[in-house]
C-alpha cells in the first residue's frame, strides 16, 4: 500500500466523520451532504480498491492512478460549488422578491397609516 493511497483512504474517513458529525449537530441539511457523501464514498471506494482505481485509470489515459483520486475529488468539489451556486441564486432572487414585497408593504401600511391620521384629527376637529 503506498503512502499516497493511505493518505486518500485516511482523508476519506476524517471527511466522512466530519460530514457525518455535521449532518448530527445540524450544522449540514441531509439535501446538501448527501454530494459530499456520496464524493466520499467513491474516493474511499478507489482508495481501497487499487485494481479498479488502476483500470480506470488506465481507460482514461492517466499515467499515475493515484492522481486519479484527486481529480475525482476536483470533480466532485465542482458539482458541489455548481450545486450551491445554483441555491445561492435561488436565494438571492427570493431576497429580492421578499425585499420589494416588504417595500409594497410598508408603503401601504405608511399610507393607512396617513389615512387614519387625517381621520382622527378630522373627528377631533368636528368635536371641539
Amino acid at each position: 500500500m503506498q503512502a499516497i493511497q493511505v493518505v486518500a483512504i485516511a482523508g476519506s474517513i476524517a471527511l466522512l466523520i466530519t460530514i457525518v458529525e455535521l449532518i448530527r449537530r445540524g450544522m449540514l441539511k441531509e439535501r446538501y451532504a448527501l454530494l459530499w457523501l456520496f464524493s466520499v464514498v467513491v474516493i474511499f471506494v478507489l482508495a481501497i480498491w487499487r485494481k479498479l482505481l488502476d483500470k480506470v485509470a488506465l481507460w482514461l489515459g492517466i499515467a499515475y492512478p493515484p492522481s486519479l483520486l484527486f481529480l475525482v475529488a476536483f470533480l466532485f468539489l465542482l458539482l458541489i460549488i455548481l450545486h450551491f451556486s445554483v441555491v445561492i441564486s435561488n436565494l438571492s432572487e427570493r431576497n429580492k422578491t421578499l425585499a420589494q414585497n416588504l417595500a409594497l408593504l410598508k408603503a401601504q401600511l405608511d399610507e393607512v397609516a396617513a389615512g387614519s391620521g387625517e381621520r382622527e384629527g378630522g373627528e377631533d376637529r368636528r368635536n371641539t
